[in-house]
């Protein structure tokens, strides 16, 4: 347990290492702290938060700096967290409406690394059973067709199928006639159960061609139903505390690109009410130990379907970023939310 002077010290030193990532000395403490103590005094503070965990000091310099312990107790019980200007929250807002579902999500990832100079990285919503609002074919080449399918919340996916011989423009408009007429609004698989119902029906030619269309449209959702946008990796190249460690930055960028590691955390948070920080080894993810991610669920109709983090230093301003990770969150649910409503 440290007592109040030994938090308002902790404060000051971890506020100004945040701000200039210099290990601070006592001199510079007495300085800022305000508080009335000799050098002497701060020094014997310094020590016993640097025993229980709380600091370190580098080889090269006098000062110390914080440890992930450290940031944990900065962040949970010492942080003032800045409100967002309503500008900020005014501009989010804005470039998260009107478009569709797929163009929002990645608008959120760009607003996160734009606004906080980090790493943005948005989970998808997990969507099962996307309904179809349209489906058209363009002939590419003699044996080759673009299907361009358009989901019910706006989002486009495109196949290219390699058929066995070539279609007419009448026939590719009467085959997407067929599949609009008759199975709009559906899901792919409940086309495939009408489909095998009814495909004995169909006139020869055009069997493949629906066969093809269905395993395409299926792989294409299945694809889209776990999307992870992530923008402004090339940000953490800037970051002086992780880009002069290039064996840890690589790690680093190879999570980005598997992705199954990170996702299982962010999923993490989507059991949590508002904002979480995973602060370095927290994550249990080792190319992340230099790190903090900040993370918050979002939700479309009340109901949690993914998670958006941001990912930097340990060194950020949590005071900053925490607020723009819940604000885009909550911002990103109620815009997702007035999709649904309109679609």
């Amino acid at each position: 347990m440290l007592d109040d002077r030994s938090h308002s010290l902790l404060k000051t030193l971890i506020e100004h290492y945040i701000a200039d990532g210099q290990p601070v000395g006592s001199r510079a403490l007495s300085k800022f702290s305000r508080l009335d103590l000799s050098p002497a005094t701060i020094r014997n503070v310094m020590a016993d938060l640097e025993d229980a965990g709380f600091v370190a000091s580098p080889h090269t310099s006098a000062g110390r700096v914080p440890t992930a312990r450290g940031y944990r107790l900065f962040v949970d019980r010492l942080l003032t967290v800045e409100p967002l200007a309503d500008s900020q929250r005014d501009a989010i807002e804005d470039a998260l409406q009107g478009r569709p579902s797929k163009q929002i999500i990645a608008s959120a990832s760009q607003l996160l690394s734009n606004l906080t100079h980090f790493a943005g990285v948005v989970i998808a919503p997990r969507r099962s059973g996307q309904r179809i609002r349209q489906i058209e074919f363009v002939s590419l080449a003699k044996k080759r067709l673009l299907l361009i399918i358009v989901t019910g919340d706006g989002d486009v996916q495109n196949r290219i199928l390699e058929v066995d011989r070539a279609y007419s423009p009448a026939e590719l408009i009467a085959a997407s006639n067929y599949l609009n007429q008759n199975f709009a609004g559906l899901d792919f698989e409940h086309i495939q159960q009408r489909l095998a119902c009814e495909i004995d029906q169909l006139r020869d030619d055009i069997r493949p061609l629906m066969a093809l269309t269905l395993e395409a449209g299926s792989a294409a959702l299945n694809e889209s139903s776990t999307a992870y946008v992530i923008s402004g990796e090339r940000n953490l190249l800037d970051v002086e505390e992780l880009s002069s460690n290039m064996k840890r930055l690589r790690e680093l960028f190879d999570l980005f690109e598997q992705r199954s590691s990170l996702m299982h955390l962010l999923d993490i948070s989507n059991q949590a009410e508002g904002v979480k920080i995973f602060i370095g080894q927290e994550s249990g993810i080792a190319s992340l130990d230099e790190c903090s991610v900040i993370a918050a669920p979002y939700s479309v109709n009340g109901e949690i379907v993914g998670s958006l983090s941001v990912i930097g230093p340990t060194r950020m301003a949590y005071e900053r970023v925490i607020p723009i990770v819940d604000i885009t969150a909550r911002l990103l649910s109620s815009a997702l939310s007035q999709n649904t409503h309109n679609t």
